[in-house]
């Protein structure tokens, strides 16, 4: 029999409610900043500064997140999440206008820096308190229904950033409206949100997957910890130096060095391409459209599935559109290239938060995802600064790096913690309950 249409939603409204409101901060702070990325680069380089100095300007907010986040994690999980949470994104909206103000790459630098130690404060605890939240056969999906979140507002966020400059006739308004999306996080989170008890990453894993290095502690594949929720035959990895983190830690690395080239050189890419702010702005939105839509059914499959196809199938979608983009001239190609992208990697990454949500420790979920996102650090902080210095000499040559660089991560990755990834067992949805 079919479930009604108002029968479905209220179920789904039901079974994500405690992070609804980690989902609408998400979507409304990535509303200002799909407003604000596109124009970053076309900005600074607008008041004086060259390719190579614009690699370290934008280098300087994922170095700050570098050194910051694992400690931000191992604070989040020791004390209440919620207070991180709200003080980081005011502290964002703060910093975003500042460049405005200021002049000189110096003075850039210092402020990219200190909205890397924003984000770099709010990421652990908001991702760590979205594992502590949600039951273990839903980890995929609500880390695909998190990342919908952020992509819908990519996806709208640079046609309201247009709206905004042609009414105001000025393009520096997408810093205010990014700033302004910061704060509005902040008040919904804190008006809404309620602290959750930590508990372990739920995603179970056969006793024989779980694989640990020698050092790594005591008791190193022990049972489920304090507050776990591991079935009977599983076991929780009792130390944050399991191939399952360490694999994903360096798939993520790689996957950053994507994200890094296309901060410093996308826009000036398209521009070279003869492209105006427009299309530039409906690449941006492209990307999210493909995000919003998949990655929650991408999630839902990974969580019946398994990880490692959806890494593996998702990572080489990716470097296949890097490297058609060294070989197109017309600059409208780069719109079905990106959403081919854009598929990829909503294929990928509900895999990769589901492999580290497995290799977590009971009561280290914030502590993980800190380096998780330290190491997607470092790979953003590397192509910074090496796509500004390949631009300076041909403006495809970044795209090659990350496509090289993105490729041997995988492999590398595979082969500390692929058997590992592929053990991993996903407890099945019930045939009762709602998809």
């Amino acid at each position: 029999m079919t479930v009604p249409f108002a029968s479905r939603t209220n179920a789904w409204l039901t079974r994500w409610q405690p992070i609804l409101p980690l989902f609408l901060a998400e979507f409304v702070v990535w509303l200002g900043f799909g407003a604000f990325l596109p124009v970053l680069p076309l900005y600074l380089t607008a008041q004086g500064i060259d390719f190579a100095t614009l690699g370290i300007i934008v280098a300087a907010w994922p170095a700050a997140r570098l050194i910051a986040e694992p400690v931000f994690g191992w604070i989040a999980d020791r004390t209440a999440r919620k207070p991180i949470m709200v003080a980081a994104l005011l502290a964002n909206a703060l910093v975003i206008p500042l460049p405005l103000l200021v002049s000189g790459a110096g003075a850039f630098v210092v402020l990219r820096a200190l909205a890397g130690l924003a984000t770099a404060a709010y990421d652990p605890a908001a991702r760590g308190y979205l594992v502590d939240a949600t039951p273990r056969e839903r980890q995929g999906e609500a880390f695909g229904l998190y990342g919908a979140a952020q992509m819908g507002g990519l996806l709208f966020g640079p046609a309201l950033g247009a709206l905004c400059a042609a009414v105001v006739g000025d393009e520096q308004v997408v810093f205010l409206l990014a700033s302004v999306g910061s704060a509005v996080a902040g008040v919904i989170l804190a008006a809404t949100i309620r602290e959750r008890p930590r508990v372990a990453a739920r995603t179970g894993i056969p006793a024989e997957g779980v694989a640990e290095f020698r050092g790594a502690g005591p008791n190193a594949s022990g049972g489920p910890g304090r507050g776990d929720d591991t079935a009977p035959g599983e076991r929780r990895p009792a130390s944050l130096a399991n191939r399952l983190l360490i694999a994903a830690l360096v798939i993520n690395a790689g996957g950053a060095v994507g994200q890094g080239t296309y901060e410093v050189v996308w826009s000036l890419f398209l521009t070279s391409l003869g492209a105006g702010l427009d299309l530039i702005g409906a690449t941006f939105a492209t990307f999210g459209v493909p995000i919003l839509l998949f990655a929650p059914i991408a999630g839902r499959y990974v969580d019946r599935r398994g990880s490692l196809p959806f890494i593996v199938i998702g990572t080489i979608m990716v470097a296949i559109s890097g490297i058609a983009y060294t070989v197109i001239d017309e600059p409208l190609l780069a719109v079905p290239l990106v959403f081919f992208e854009s598929t990829g990697f909503a294929i990928s990454f509900p895999a990769l938060y589901a492999v580290v949500a497995a290799g977590s420790p009971a009561g280290r979920s914030s502590t993980a995802q800190g380096l998780f996102g330290a190491a997607g650090t470092l790979g953003f902080i590397v192509s910074a600064l090496v796509a500004g210095g390949l631009a300076a000499h041909d403006i495809r040559l970044p795209f090659w790096f990350f496509v090289v660089t993105m490729l041997a991560t995988l492999a590398i990755g595979l082969l500390i913690g692929g058997r590992q990834i592929a053990a991993i067992r996903v407890a099945a949805v019930s045939p009762g309950t709602a998809p």
